[in-house]
């Protein structure tokens, strides 16, 4: 068998580094974390460490890229059961929901690391959530007089802004606003005949 080269090798250490900072940030707090510990974790040292990355803010949208595959990954449907359940898992991580809010604030500058991804990744998931509305307005199960795109953007408003709300108050109820939602938007009378449920 072939040895691996440096590029390979490279992409395995960064991938180990984005995982032990995703541990590291779920158990911890992203802000009360040092990336010493999660250097130490990969037998590092912390210049060791941001050798493989930009900057630290390129490290964190990495971990952020990284979340959000392994969540593809485990939820590979989108529809607002699989927003619940990822609300759900954000109440057990509360340090990886506090570095989703603040990257996300933070990509509002053109020229921040997490600029791109955010840029990316909005389009991607409401194009997604668009097309789970549509079948369910084609079935019949949910009310059709506002166009998907828009309502699809209105449920990742909602998925977003419940996490933002949440960090400051613990006590509220995550999963609830979008079973709300979805109450709000069913259909009065009974779905087509032969549809599937949504």
């Amino acid at each position: 068998m072939a040895k691996r080269g440096p590029y390979e090798k490279g992409q395995a250490k960064r991938k180990e580094i984005l995982m032990a900072a995703l541990e590291v940030f779920a158990a911890e707090g992203y802000r009360g974390t040092s990336l010493r510990k999660v250097a130490d974790r990969c037998g590092l040292s912390l210049p060791g460490l941001m050798h493989y990355f930009e900057s630290k803010e390129d490290l964190l949208t990495q971990v952020l890229r990284m979340r959000d595959e392994t969540a593809r990954l485990r939820h590979p449907d989108h529809t607002p059961e699989t927003y619940r359940r990822i609300v759900r898992e954000g109440t057990a991580t509360p340090g990886l929901v506090e570095l989703f809010v603040s990257m996300a604030a933070a990509a509002g500058d053109p020229r921040h690391p997490a600029h791109v991804h955010f840029a990316e990744r909005y389009p991607a998931i409401r194009e997604q959530v668009a097309a789970f509305l549509r079948r369910c307005m084609d079935e019949g199960w949910m009310r059709s007089d506002v166009p998907p795109d828009r309502l699809a953007a209105l449920f990742v408003a909602v998925a977003d802004g419940i996490q933002m709300q949440w960090l400051v108050d613990r006590s509220m109820d995550m999963e609830q606003p979008i079973g709300d939602v979805m109450r709000l938007l069913k259909a009065a009378g009974p779905p087509a005949e032969g549809g599937g449920r949504c």
